[in-house]
């Protein structure tokens, strides 16, 4: 009965020094007080009372987001800024016995570090240089955690909060900045609007001018047409009265049809020229000495 009491008790000892290592973890294993293995994933046995585990490290990347730190820019201007680090645990021996609560020493590295970077740096600066903080933070706490079994992989600036005065003083000054930029749009809008009126204003005189030079050279063109018919009528008038072999005082007789018909219309007086009176004389003549032939 005894024997089987022993036997169970030692079962159950032994079965205690079994252990399963789930992925993504590592067992620091101590031997007698002093550091004996590091197991990682699998099936392992630690033998009881003599071994035991010392630290049960994560192997992912862990995110810690420190609470924000009082900064003093190098224009004494003072204000909070929080950080979040991304760091994994590379070595779990290092990270056991390297340093006292691994996790609170990386914040103060990181508070200690951030000081130390603005510091160097004015208010616009630090405000406009997130990209610049983080590099040299990140290179920085690298370094110092090496030793450590901590490798940090990525540091962020999270918020940057500077003083209620300050915050307003940027506020209306983004506020100008923004009314001057409207400003400069509207002028250069109105400038290109005005541009635009005078260019279609010259267009437009281009093409009335053009339309009246057009109009006025159709215009000459068609009165030159037109006197050109009409000497060309004249001058047929002509050949046929050359052709038709009329004498001077025919055309006289003629001349003298027209200011009849002139004479026709509302004219009150008719100026006849000397060389028509002397035909009518002539002619008036020539009726009396017929009609004194007749009677005779």
């Amino acid at each position: 009965m005894l024997g089987l009491i022993v036997l169970i008790i030692f079962v159950v000892i032994a079965a205690l020094g079994i252990k399963i290592i789930p992925q993504s973890r590592a067992y620091v294993v101590e031997r007698l007080g002093a550091y004996h293995r590091t197991v990682q994933t699998g099936l392992h046995y630690v033998f009881p009372f003599i071994d035991r585990v010392a630290n049960n490290v994560s192997l992912k990347e862990i995110v810690k987001d420190f609470a924000p730190q009082p900064v003093i820019t190098k224009d004494n201007v003072t204000m909070q800024i929080d950080t979040v680090v991304y760091f994994q645990i590379t070595d779990s021996k290092l990270y056991t016995y390297g340093i006292e609560n691994p996790v609170n020493a990386i914040e103060n590295l990181t508070a200690t570090t951030l000081r130390n970077i603005i510091g160097e740096l004015e208010l616009d600066e630090t405000l406009t240089s997130r990209d610049v903080i983080n590099t040299k933070m990140r290179a920085i706490l690298d370094e110092a955690t090496d030793p450590w079994g901590v490798k940090v992989n990525r540091v962020e600036v999270k918020n940057i909060l500077p003083p209620k005065d300050i915050q307003d003083s940027m506020e209306k000054q983004m506020r100008a900045e923004r009314e001057r930029r409207e400003a400069i749009l509207k002028a250069e809008g109105e400038k290109k609007a005005a541009i635009l009126i005078a260019e279609g204003e010259k267009e437009s005189a281009i093409l009335r001018a053009e339309a009246k030079k057009e109009a006025q050279i159709k215009e000459a063109e068609g009165e030159a047409q037109a006197i050109i018919k009409i000497q060309q009528a004249t001058a047929e008038g002509l050949k046929l009265l050359k052709d038709a072999k009329m004498d001077e005082a025919v055309l006289k007789l003629k001349s003298y049809e027209a200011m009849v018909n002139v004479a026709n219309g509302n004219a009150t007086k008719i100026i006849v020229p000397s060389e028509l009176q002397n035909l009518a004389t002539f002619g008036t003549t020539l009726k009396e000495t017929i009609s004194e032939k007749n009677n005779k």
